[in-house]
Formats: structure tokens, C-alpha cells, sequence
């Protein structure tokens, strides 16, 4: 299934990067001076409306091709996703992790508990009343 997937990828790729160099190939309708005043004949390799038959037809069925391979690619990469543990298809439908938040205390700091300070020996710092507390002074 992968090397499916790998080669539809590499079709779109290819057939997009012709298109891109078709398209810039091509003449619009007003690229001649003529054409602004009625002659439309151009010099070109197919002449003047072989090339443009040509060209626009080619542009179609590479934009065909690359709208297939879309859809398929589309298609292969709703159909394989495997279905996750929680349940759902989505990251959305599926349920948070649930990680155990640090107790506050009543100033609204986390609370250290106290056989880890005691195992640390460390003297924990005070936590300000308010924010006023934390500006740093001169």
C-alpha cells in the first residue's frame, strides 16, 4: 500500500510541475501585438492553431490527471489512518491525558511537599503576597 501511495505522489508531482510549464508555455489571447488589431496569426512551431490545440489539450489531461491523483491521495489517506486507543478518528474526538496538577496552597503557589525539602535540605523562598512584591527594585 505504501509504494501505491508513493507512486500516486510522485504522478501528482510530475503532472503538476508539466502543468506549471505548459501554462507558462502558452500564449493568451492578447500576448501579440497583432492581436489587438484583429490578426491573430502568430509565429509558432505547430502554427498558429495547432499550437494552441495542442498545448490546451495537453494542459487538460495533465489537469485531469492531477486532479486524480488528488482524489486518490485524498482517498488513501482517509481510508488507511488506523483507529486510535481512545476511540474517534480525530485528534479532537479523542480524550485529553490526564496529568495530576500540583496542589496550591492558599497564597496560590504550587506546594513543595515537605519530605523533598527535607531531602534536599534546602530553606524554600517566600512567596510574595502579590505582584507588587516581585518588581525589581534599583
Amino acid at each position: 500500500m505504501n509504494v501505491v501511495l508513493n507512486l500516486v505522489l510522485v504522478v501528482q508531482i510530475l503532472s503538476a510541475l508539466a502543468m506549471v510549464g505548459l501554462i507558462l508555455v502558452q500564449h493568451g489571447k492578447g500576448a501579440d501585438m497583432g492581436a489587438a488589431f484583429g490578426s491573430g496569426a502568430s509565429g509558432s512551431l505547430f502554427g498558429a492553431s495547432g499550437s494552441a490545440n495542442f498545448l490546451s489539450r495537453a494542459t487538460a489531461v495533465l489537469a485531469t490527471v492531477f486532479l486524480a491523483s488528488t482524489l486518490a491521495l485524498a482517498y488513501f489517506g482517509f481510508s488507511v489512518r488506523s483507529a486510535p486507543s481512545g476511540g474517534g478518528s480525530s485528534v479532537l474526538d479523542r480524550p485529553a491525558a490526564a496529568v495530576p496538577a500540583p496542589a496550591a496552597s492558599a497564597t496560590g503557589a504550587a506546594a513543595i511537599p515537605a519530605d523533598a525539602v527535607a531531602a534536599s535540605g534546602a530553606v524554600p523562598a517566600a512567596v510574595p503576597a502579590s505582584g507588587a512584591a516581585q518588581i525589581p527594585t534599583k
